[in-house]
């Protein structure tokens, strides 16, 4: 049995093997009179945009389905100072150093896909069945579909109609050392540390930014017409 691994993502993290792309604009930060630090942030889930690895099947991108959801639109982030950065704290922080909640949800419709992808070095399982969702407002989806939906149970196929899937892979900016004109100086490693030859020389490393193909694919899904309804608008009003 497939199982499927089901990612969203925040804050433009991009996660592996499937993401919704949900932005967050910058937000209002205010501190508290017990010493807390409050940050709220807006977020964007109505991209319609999700990301996933290169190396993916595009063709075997396909609905799996279409339902009523509730959606946040705020994130809301509580910094405990005295909890965070201390020297008798746990590596990688204390529990109680930072809480994260979603709040403000509104009525959106998740439309979710699934794809073939690369399995994770991590699965042993060697899953390549995987998932993405994207979300739109309630206005943003046909009134004939909201009438299919409610109806029940409906078929992948007339799902489809509804919606159009087109992918792109832009290029992104790296920083790169500069190797041309970039100068270092010569060594050994002497005890685990890293002996330059000449213990005057200075390591003289110069930076270049380069564009290189993303690493993700980008999935964008629009609203579409039905065949009914591109039907119905061909045909104009009726007449007597």
């Amino acid at each position: 049995m497939l199982r499927s691994h089901h990612f969203i993502a925040t804050c433009f993290a991009i996660i592996a093997l499937g993401t919704s792309a949900v932005g967050a604009s910058a937000g209002m930060r205010s501190a508290t009179g017990n010493g807390n630090v409050v940050e709220i942030t807006d977020l964007q889930p109505f991209t319609h945009v999700a990301y996933i690895p290169t190396g993916s099947g595009l063709s075997s991108i396909r609905i799996e389905g279409v339902k009523l959801v509730k959606v946040a639109t705020k994130r809301r982030i509580v910094t405990k100072e005295r909890y965070c950065n201390q020297p008798w704290a746990e590596p990688g922080g204390s529990m109680d150093c930072q809480r994260i909640t979603e709040e403000s949800p509104v009525p959106a419709y998740q439309v979710t896909y699934s794809y073939r992808g690369r399995p994770m070095v991590s699965d042993e399982y060697g899953n390549t069945y995987f998932t993405f969702s994207v979300y739109f407002r309630q206005d943003e989806i046909s009134p004939r579909l909201r009438e299919i939906l409610a109806l029940g149970k409906t078929r992948r196929a007339a799902l489809e109609e509804f919606f159009e899937v087109t992918t792109s892979r832009a290029t992104a900016q790296q920083i790169v050392v500069d190797s041309a004109n970039s100068t270092l100086c010569d060594g050994n490693y002497l005890d685990g540390n890293w002996t330059r030859t000449n213990p005057t020389c200075e390591d003289n490393i110069v930076y270049q930014r380069v564009a290189s193909a993303s690493p993700y694919i980008t999935v964008r899904v629009d609203p579409a017409s039905s065949r009914i309804e591109a039907a119905a608008a061909a045909s104009g009003p009726s007449r007597k």
